[in-house]
């Protein structure tokens, strides 16, 4: 074979560090995608997004053992095919098959015996029992397996050795071949069965995404009685270990936690009373920040600026970032919304010096590092739920 696997959506924010990270172990790997404008970008060894410590790899392994193709046919070169397409919610918050039954019927020509088909990606539970009941009722005796990402985004060249790697395949020489795949990565590897291993990652998203909304509902307990809960939290945490990983509050979204949450309610047939409560709580947060805005000062007359756009700190990754849907509640309610992020390229965006120049009101949308040092007018009204610049948060 030409590959030792092939990454079917091999450009993005789990694919592309993976392709390096295998490329960087030895073996020759195809990242397949339909981005030609990120291809590029990649093929001249430059990084497509903020990924810590890729970029020396990836110019080190691009046209060595890592190459790049748009055609499907590169499928049927290996006898590995990782895929790195989930299953999304739609409008009614329930899970969408679409996108992997689109690619079994426009790659199903390229797939062949004797392959190990992995799912990378978070997906329904039982999607990967589906997967493997279609490709065997076309005919193809294929491995499918279901080998959870975990990574943190913008960490994944150290976590993907660093952490335990999950994996699961409905026939024991599919799970052999998936234990010596990752261990090129990692010794520690955990074995589950695939329904096993589907919850596991949504447990751990979900439980993720809790963690935040008990932060954030306390914090809007303590806001409520004009209490900063961030002196409760250092006296919760400090020298107490029962305590020690509580989060901090703050806009909790992104491309997987809700979405996640909302799978898992699907699943156990939308009876999940504590996922949808840390839904509503983190999604209101951006308008419970609003509405405490609004009791004490005239929005209508003042400028608010938004201050870091990307769904969480140091990445320039924009989906579903909670600073988005605070802009749309801060359209009706304030008299101008200016938004400015230090690693996200928006031509409506203006620089965060202009920000703090041309707002009334300052809201830190997301951490990010370089803002830690900045020196923010006295005169201004900061909202720093993130306590950011270590004063506290009452709104």
């Amino acid at each position: 074979m030409l590959y030792d696997s092939v990454i079917v959506g091999g450009f993005g924010h789990v694919g592309l560090p993976l392709a390096i990270s295998l490329a960087d172990k030895g073996q020759k790997v195809c990242a397949l995608d339909i981005n030609r404008e990120v291809g590029d970008l990649i093929e001249k060894g430059q990084m497509p997004f903020i990924e810590h410590g890729a970029q020396e790899i990836l110019q080190r392994v691009i046209n060595r053992q890592l190459f790049l193709a748009y055609d499907p046919k590169v499928i049927s070169e290996t006898n590995t095919v990782i895929v790195i397409i989930g299953t999304p919610v739609d409008q009614h918050l329930n899970p969408e098959l679409d996108p992997i039954i689109k690619l079994i019927d426009d790659y199903l020509e390229f797939f062949h015996d004797e392959q190990l088909i992995i799912l990378r990606s978070t997906v329904y539970p039982g999607t990967s029992e589906k997967v493997k009941n279609w490709l065997h009722q076309y005919g193809k005796n294929v491995d499918v397996a279901f080998c959870p990402e975990r990574i943190a985004e913008g960490y994944a060249m150290e976590e993907l050795q660093k952490l335990p790697q999950i994996i699961s395949s409905f026939s024991p020489q599919g799970l052999e071949r998936c234990r010596e795949l990752f261990s090129l990565l990692t010794d520690d590897i955990v074995c589950l069965e695939p329904i096993e291993a589907e919850l596991s990652k949504l447990f751990t998203n979900v439980w993720r995404y809790i963690k935040f909304a008990t932060s954030n509902q306390f914090f809007m307990i303590a806001n409520n009685h004009n209490v900063d809960f961030y002196r409760i939290l250092h006296a919760m945490t400090h020298n107490y270990k029962r305590a020690s990983d509580f989060a901090s509050p703050g806009f909790a979204a992104g491309p997987c936690l809700f979405k996640d949450a909302m799978q898992l309610a699907a699943f156990n047939n939308n009876n999940f009373f504590l996922g949808h409560s840390a839904m509503l709580i983190n999604e209101g947060l951006p308008n419970y920040i609003v509405s405490k805005l609004k009791e004490k000062y005239p929005l209508q007359t003042l400028t608010t600026g938004i201050l870091g756009m990307a769904f969480k700190a140091n990445i320039d990754d924009k989906r579903e970032s909670l600073s988005y849907k605070l802009k749309k509640v801060l359209m009706f309610e304030s008299k101008k919304v200016l938004c400015s992020d230090c690693y996200i390229n928006d031509e409506k965006f203006i620089s965060h010096e202009q920000l703090i120049e041309q707002s009334d009101i300052i809201i830190l949308g997301v951490p990010h590092t370089q803002y830690k040092d900045m020196n923010l007018p006295k005169d201004k009204i900061v909202v720093d739920v993130w306590n950011l610049w270590g004063n506290g948060c009452i709104v």
